[in-house]
């Protein structure tokens, strides 16, 4: 299953990342790809405001991660462009942020494969026309509700 929408504009994309947000419950594993400048913190502010937080969110590009507790949430946002070895990733504990409550949005994935759970969901960005093409699958069970939550919110 998979779930596709075009996006044109800024608060369209955060849009989209409030209704994902709606869909994702307790928690999930979400790789967002993407090339650089697509969107893809854009959308993270999305889930986030979707998810009832309204403080500010930056890139988490020289931080590697950026947590979120609010509400009895706990989100993480990763942003794995500058890892130079998923190595790398083992030293500062990243398998302690995953659990089954939390929701970790992790931009360029591939930099950390072998460490890295896999996805629950894959959200990819394209570039088309005058915004953005996306496009969500489901990468586990826990996915693919999270994409039948998407496809009734999006409706």
């Amino acid at each position: 299953m998979q779930v596709e929408k075009e996006i044109y504009g800024e608060e369209a994309m955060e849009a989209f990342g409030a209704s994902l947000a709606q869909a994702f419950g307790k928690g999930a594993v979400v790789y967002l790809e993407g090339d650089l400048g697509m969107g893809k913190t854009t959308m993270v502010r999305g889930v986030l405001r979707g998810l009832g937080y309204e403080g500010p969110v930056k890139s988490p590009t020289y931080t590697i991660v950026e947590p979120y507790e609010f509400a009895g949430l706990e989100v993480f946002h990763f942003d794995l462009y500058r890892v130079g070895d998923a190595e790398e990733l083992e030293y500062m504990g990243i398998r302690d942020y995953f659990s089954d409550q939390g929701l970790c949005l992790i931009e360029w994935a591939e930099m950390g494969q072998g460490v890295l759970p896999d996805a629950d969901v894959v959200v990819s960005i394209e570039r088309i026309a005058q915004g953005r093409k996306m496009l969500v699958k489901a990468g586990t069970k826990r996915g693919q509700l999270v994409l039948s939550g998407l496809a009734n919110a999006l409706n």
